[in-house]
């Protein structure tokens, strides 16, 4: 089975963002390290060459197929941070009925910048997400 590209790795978090051409970008994702270190208590690992994840956690599915992922994390892309909620949205309906602009993947919240969505209801979403992945998958 092939191994999963995106792994963790010990490139350095603060040299990647300092690296962000647009500032704005590059101010919300040093405001979400902070955020996320404070909120997880973990320390930011870069995982592949763009995301930075907090935590992990073990996953194997019914095919066979199993890794290891971060509990929570973000990537400044290009289009937009993305911040990876691993649990999906479903169970947090009331939060993201309020939470502002932004878009979803099935684990992926989109926002173009950080004032577009409610920093107490985004800090509610994490710290509920990172210990419903605790109850789910244990704390690694």
């Amino acid at each position: 089975m092939a191994e999963l590209k995106t792994q963790q790795n010990d490139s350095d978090v603060v040299e990647f963002l300092n690296g962000i051409e647009n500032e704005q970008r590059k101010a919300d994702s040093f405001e979400l390290l902070e955020l996320f270190s404070q909120l997880t208590g973990e320390e930011a690992k870069m995982w592949g060459d763009s995301i930075i994840g907090f935590g992990t956690y073990h996953y194997k599915y019914a095919s066979g197929r199993e890794g290891d992922w971060p509990l929570t994390g973000f990537s400044p892309r290009k289009q937009n941070l993305t911040i990876y909620i691993m649990p999906g949205f479903e169970r947090y309906d009331d939060i993201m009925k309020k939470l502002g602009k932004y878009k979803t993947g099935s684990s992926c919240l989109y926002v173009k910048k950080l004032t577009d969505i409610d920093q107490a209801l985004l800090k509610e979403l994490v710290v509920t997400s990172v210990n419903d992945m605790k109850k789910i998958y244990g704390n690694k």
